[in-house]
């Protein structure tokens, strides 16, 4: 638990973290709250809020009444999760946080100072409190990103690219950085269907998909958009950036592999490219994107047209 040392793995039903009587030579000064006085407060505090970084702000500031802390870092990889507040320190306690099975994340507390046992103790008992409200987080982000999810490709649904693309043009317009959009439409989808049933077009919707998403930059978005339609956001792009990284897509998507029933499907896609001009509204953009799909279409399709 100190510097350097393994992380701890915190099993809340297996392990009951009440050490309030654990003795120690070492003298502390008197606290300005008790223990159990803080876990109350805890308990009531955290149970506020249903977004994991204001519970984690919550539990930072309030433990520092009884352990002093320069920083926390918490991370929960599937959910998306990772906050750091504080600043660096030398020195760590490390837990994997887990109840019933269920993982909850990795949390580190610095400081430059070692923890000592007593001070280890006090944490343990703390991290009782703060383990069901930041699982309801969790969970409430899951569902949250259910709602917001394209059930067959896993991409986001045309609400989540609503408000995404409110959200990056507001950014844009307010910090004056370029935004691109990108918009692709499978090219004789309907065959596809029409030949080998509309199961073999669901994979390969999800397989167009998830080659998409590894071509693109973490920071990047792509929305399902219509039945073989899909958006991506291109957030600080320039147009010239934007043509490479639609030249791209539409070469990889080429290059998907597909069969069904014993037959190689071939598969291509136009695309329709714009970047956000000043003062440009989302309708606009989308309109001026939609266009270019539109000639990228009209002048036979399986190319990207960027708007201008």
């Amino acid at each position: 638990m100190l510097s350097h040392s393994p992380s701890n793995t915190i099993d809340f039903d297996a392990a009951k973290l009440q050490r309030l009587g654990f003795s120690s030579n070492r003298t502390h000064p008197l606290q300005p709250i008790s223990l159990a006085q803080l876990r109350q407060q805890l308990n009531l505090q955290l149970q506020t809020s249903l977004e994991a970084d204001q519970i984690l702000e919550l539990f930072f500031r309030e433990v520092q009444c009884l352990v002093p802390l320069d920083a926390l870092v918490y991370r929960h990889p599937s959910s998306d999760v990772h906050v750091e507040l504080g600043n660096p320190a030398t020195h760590c306690a490390g837990y994997r946080l887990n109840h019933a099975g269920e993982y909850l994340g990795e949390l580190l507390l610095r400081r430059n100072e070692r923890f000592d046992e007593y001070e280890l103790a006090q944490l343990e008992s703390l991290l009782a409190s703060l383990v069901f409200p930041l699982r309801n987080a969790l969970l409430y982000r899951s569902a949250l990103q259910s709602a917001l999810r394209d059930p067959l490709t896993d991409t986001g649904n045309r609400i989540a690219m609503d408000q995404a693309l409110q959200r990056e043009v507001a950014l844009a317009e307010r910090t004056k950085q370029p935004l691109a959009v990108l918009m692709l439409d499978l090219d004789h989808f309907k065959s596809i269907n029409d030949r080998f049933g509309h199961s073999v077009g669901d994979d390969v919707l999800k397989a167009v998909a998830s080659q998409l998403t590894d071509q693109l930059r973490n920071i990047d978005r792509i929305f399902r958009y219509g039945g073989e339609e899909f958006l991506i956001l291109l957030s600080s792009t320039q147009h010239d950036a934007a043509a490479l990284v639609g030249e791209r897509l539409r070469q990889a998507i080429l290059e998907l592999h597909c069969m069904a029933q014993g037959q190689a499907i071939e598969l291509s896609a136009s695309f329709g490219g714009a970047c956000l001009q000043p003062g440009e509204s989302v309708q606009s953009l989308l309109r001026r994107a939609d266009e270019a799909l539109y000639a990228a279409k009209h002048q036979g399709r399986n190319r990207l047209t960027m708007a201008r």
